[in-house]
């Protein structure tokens, strides 16, 4: 993969760049992509009837296709939004709750996956289960099977988990959670930037994602709204792009996809994400899968030889590349502060944004060190943490 690392400026600059699970890096092209939008054709879309406006729509519409076929669905199940918090928080407030509905998330969530549904049952008295996973944060279907019944509205939860790289059991989860007539989000974060997914063969009703964590800009996100499913729930945002026509008392929506993008949207940031799918379909996720289980084998085997603690499974085969660990007797934070110092290597610290796990699973509440991989990883970077490590250990 070394060959795609000059698409990459910022590794220029020597930067050992183990962060991607918070953000992604962007290629030129991507960057190139939203830089011709503001200098060759900047304009707002839909309705402009001169050139700029139309090849602004033109391109923004490509992006939605060129996402969808990334994902395995139809242009029409495509939502852009400007992240993956927002896509989940438009599944929970756009839905219908009724008394005696039960929610079913998890422990492991990451919290833009669990604070909407607390929220949803605050607000009206709705029942949140939560499953809780086993100590190496994979999941046991019969916990599912428990806490599912007639009355689960939704379950909620994630593809691949943003601490410990843990792969859920999605397709089966699907089959459990359908059965008992109830719906299922995933959240695909940390899934869609690295492995191969077929949202119509994993029988999700709902995924959402984020650009920047899959090359794309920030600002921008996914949501798959399952066909089947746009009458289910009103959009919770209304205004321009969202309707046919308006009347002194009444109004009519448009198209479903359309009603959910309301007002003027992130343009350039939709264009660049679409610029992203394409160059992520085009190296491809299969050699993007192999690469970081890898450097994950080989991160895992270093720091357990350095006395570290790695947390999740360690057998690389069941995870992506998130290897979160702690160095005994030190504080994440100085862990992660230390490392920038001594070798310019960027980790994340602290709670992840899953305090529910690091407290009630890990029994970590300072959080964790997690060092995160994508397509421009390598083999080199992999070996200067472990000997940074190994300095820093003393």
């Amino acid at each position: 993969m070394n060959d795609i690392r000059k698409d990459f400026p910022i590794l220029e600059t020597g930067v050992v760049y183990l962060d991607s699970a918070a953000t992604s890096l962007r290629p030129r092209q991507v960057v190139d992509a939203e830089r011709e939008y503001y200098e060759v054709y900047n304009a707002n879309i839909e309705r402009g009837v001169y050139e700029l406006s139309e090849r602004a729509s033109e391109e923004y519409e490509l992006a939605h296709e060129k996402v969808a076929k990334l994902l395995g669905v139809k242009r029409e199940e495509i939502v852009f939004t400007k992240n993956t918090t927002e896509a989940i928080n438009l599944i929970a407030l756009g839905l219908e709750w009724e008394n005696g509905d039960n929610i079913v998330t998890t422990l492991v969530e990451h919290h833009s996956n669990y604070l909407p549904w607390l929220r949803i049952g605050e607000r009206y008295g709705v029942e949140v289960r939560k499953v809780r996973p086993k100590e190496d944060g994979t999941f046991e279907l019969s916990d599912f099977e428990k806490v599912i019944d007639e009355k689960t509205k939704i379950v909620a939860v994630n593809h691949v988990s943003n601490v410990l790289g843990t792969v859920s059991p999605l397709e089966e989860i699907v089959e459990i959670a359908h059965k008992k007539g109830a719906l299922v989000l995933a959240d695909g974060a940390q899934s869609a930037p690295h492995l191969k997914v077929n949202l119509k063969e994993i029988g999700v009703d709902f995924f959402a994602a984020s650009g920047h964590k899959m090359l794309g800009p920030t600002g921008t996100g996914v949501l798959y709204i399952k066909e089947d499913h746009f009458d289910l729930f009103h959009p919770p945002f209304l205004g321009g792009g969202v309707i046919d026509a308006v009347y002194e008392d009444s109004y009519t929506l448009t198209h479903p996809f359309e009603r959910f993008e309301a007002g003027t949207p992130n343009i350039a940031g939709g264009i660049g994400l679409g610029v992203a799918a394409e160059y992520l379909m085009k190296v491809g996720l299969e050699r993007i899968e192999e690469h970081e289980r890898k450097l994950t084998g080989m991160l895992i085997e270093g720091l357990l030889s350095l006395g570290a603690t790695v947390f999740g499974p360690h057998d690389p085969e069941k995870k992506t590349g998130v290897v979160p660990f702690e160095v005994p007797g030190m504080p994440p934070h100085q862990v992660a502060m230390l490392l920038w110092e001594m070798g310019k290597i960027a980790v994340r610290s602290g709670l992840h944004c899953a305090h529910p796990l690091h407290r009630y699973i890990l029994k970590r509440d300072r959080g964790t060190v997690r060092a995160s991989f994508y397509l421009y990883s390598t083999e080199e970077d992999v070996e200067v943490l472990l000997s940074t490590l190994k300095d820093l250990m003393g």
